[in-house]
């Protein structure tokens, strides 16, 4: 279930409240009059059940709640009550099948923004990975691949070409750019101190890397792994199940292949650099296309199940 809290603009309380009670889902509508101030307006109140929650939204914003008053949307981790329980069995499919496109447009813009934590975690993995794979050390291939947030600015860019929302679209593209250009010049960087060190060298490089190998030797499983996750990762935060992106983030070698990129040019080794850079090159293109093809097969089955909610009748 959602709960929704909106401040209206008075003229338009019954009409969002009317909207409200002929929802297939929505439950506990709850009008105080008056309650705002800034801005000033009505309060008003529901839960509905997350099937139905984009039909509605897509409603209130229509009545440019939005833009006079306000729209607020909670996730309810647990609603005792029976009215909520008809109300869940009310909206047609399953909560889990449903995407809440404005969440998601505003999750994406989050996480797609170029910031300082964003560029630091980036350089973090990069570095991690670059351990990694001079060692040969798959346990830290992956601790790299989970530290790396760039499947953000990915899903910034699948939404943005299904949504048609061009600056999200540049934004997401930009954080990328500059996050692993950032991120493989820090690295080479880190890669040369580590060298001076005696902590890398040039013959660990070279060796046979049976672990890590396959991180610049990219091949057609490369885009296949890069398909398959770029759909789980896609499906894990329409449906907010946060746990499976980690899964996805550790699946595909993304950061390794920049790490690698950044430790080959800093040897001068530009065969493995460029191999990398078409690993990572590849891994980008497939999770991307696969994402957006996936909402767009998402966007379709809403399209369908919303006559379904305005022809159901309400319980």
């Amino acid at each position: 279930m959602l709960h929704l809290r909106l401040i209206v603009p008075p003229d338009r309380t019954a009409a969002a409240v009317r909207l409200i009670e002929s929802t297939v889902g929505t439950t506990h509508v709850v009008v105080l009059s008056g309650a705002a101030r800034n801005p000033s307006g009505d309060v008003v109140m529901c839960d509905v059940a997350r099937e139905a929650g984009d039909e509605l939204l897509h409603g209130l914003r229509e009545l440019r709640i939005d833009q006079d008053g306000s729209i607020a949307v909670e996730n309810i981790d647990l609603s005792l009550s029976t009215r909520a329980d008809a109300a869940e069995l009310e909206a047609p499919g399953e909560p889990a099948d449903a995407v809440i496109w404005e969440q998601l447009a505003g999750a994406t813009h989050e996480e797609s923004t170029l910031s300082i934590t964003y560029s630091a975690f980036m350089i973090l993995a990069t570095m991690i990975a670059a351990c990694g794979v001079v060692l040969d050390n798959a346990i830290l291939i992956v601790g790299a691949m989970a530290v790396g947030p760039e499947f953000g600015p990915l899903a910034g860019v699948c939404t943005a070409v299904v949504q048609r929302h061009p600056k999200l679209a540049a934004r997401s593209l930009m954080a990328l750019f500059v996050g692993f250009t950032a991120a493989m010049i820090a690295t080479t960087v880190f890669s040369l101190g580590m060298d001076a060190l005696g902590l890398f060298s040039k013959a660990q490089l070279d060796a046979d890397r049976p672990n890590t190998s396959f991180i610049w030797q990219p091949d057609p499983f490369s885009f296949v792994v890069a398909l398959l996750a770029g759909i789980a990762g896609t499906l894990s935060l329409t449906s907010s199940k946060s746990g499976a992106l980690v899964g996805v983030a550790i699946s595909v070698t993304t950061v390794p292949a920049g790490a690698n990129a950044a430790v080959a040019l800093s040897y001068g080794d530009l065969s493995q650099m460029w191999g990398s850079i078409a690993q990572l090159t590849l891994n980008l293109f497939g999770i991307m296309l696969a994402g957006t093809l996936t909402l767009y097969g998402q966007k379709m089955l809403w399209r369908t199940q919303r006559g379904r909610w305005r022809r159901a009748p309400k319980v």
